[in-house]
């Protein structure tokens, strides 16, 4: 075997060093600004959120379990809905491609599964069993697996029970380790425990006129965000092999 040192490396001249690292770093500096972006505008949806249910809440609104106001479907037992073909398939959303993106390593099932199953980037998606969390899907088309629930209401704006759900969260997590199994969750009876104030329909729209473009604003960004990654990830192998080069 070779000693390390005598292997040949292909190596760019140094100019041509700086200038990858310049369009890379260019990529870096704008997905962290973005990033930072949409931690502002979360922050801010948070503070409304409070002011309007916590501090300043009306003793004469509404309350209903959070059950109530929006649709808690669960996914599939994708592995039973293998693939039909290379054209009729679509990668399955699981609780690691939540926290981290669809991948190579991420599992495949047919796409004529019911279009609820269907998850699209926007989506609110709830995984209620060991990594308990709620998030907008940024990603792209997938499958709804097993312990995640896509959220969604025919009654309610999606700012409303998203930001119930993540009120809540806490308390599901909670109560999730506090189940002696290796893997803990939470229940639909405990949707149904979790108590929401909903305000006359005249408050709800006004306050909407602020939340739904401070949350279509994150959407946007986030999805940006993963555009952006994703062409990182792509050119830097092919600037390291000088598949693509740049100008410098």
């Amino acid at each position: 075997m070779k000693n390390v040192r005598q292997i040949p490396l292909p190596i760019p001249p140094l100019s041509e060093q700086k200038a990858i690292a310049a369009v890379l770093s260019s990529l870096d500096d704008k997905i962290d600004l973005l990033h930072r972006q949409n931690k502002t505008l979360e922050a801010l949806a948070e503070t409304l959120f409070r002011q309007w249910f916590v501090e300043e809440v009306a003793e004469d609104w509404d309350e209903r379990p959070l059950s109530s106001i929006a649709n808690f479907l669960n996914g599939l037992a994708s592995q039973k809905y293998p693939p039909k073909s290379e054209l009729e398939k679509l990668p399955v959303l699981k609780i690691r491609e939540l926290s981290g993106g669809i991948s190579e390593s991420s599992d495949w099932a047919t796409s004529e599964v019911k279009p609820e199953f269907i998850v699209e980037a926007g989506d609110v998606i709830f995984a209620w069993s060991a990594s308990l969390m709620v998030k907008v899907w940024d990603g792209e088309k997938c499958v709804l697996n097993q312990h995640l629930f896509r959220v969604t209401s025919s009654d309610f704006p999606k700012w409303f029970y998203l930001m119930w759900c993540r009120h809540h969260l806490a308390e599901f997590i909670s109560i999730s380790s506090s189940h002696a199994t290796t893997m803990g969750h939470i229940k639909r009876g405990d949707l149904d425990a979790a108590m929401v104030v909903v305000p006359p329909e005249k408050e709800l729209n006004a306050m909407s006129e602020k939340m739904t473009p401070l949350l279509d604003k994150q959407i946007a960004i986030a999805k940006q965000i993963r555009s952006l990654e994703q062409l990182r990830d792509t050119l830097l192998p092919k600037l390291m092999s000088g598949e693509i080069r740049v100008a410098y």
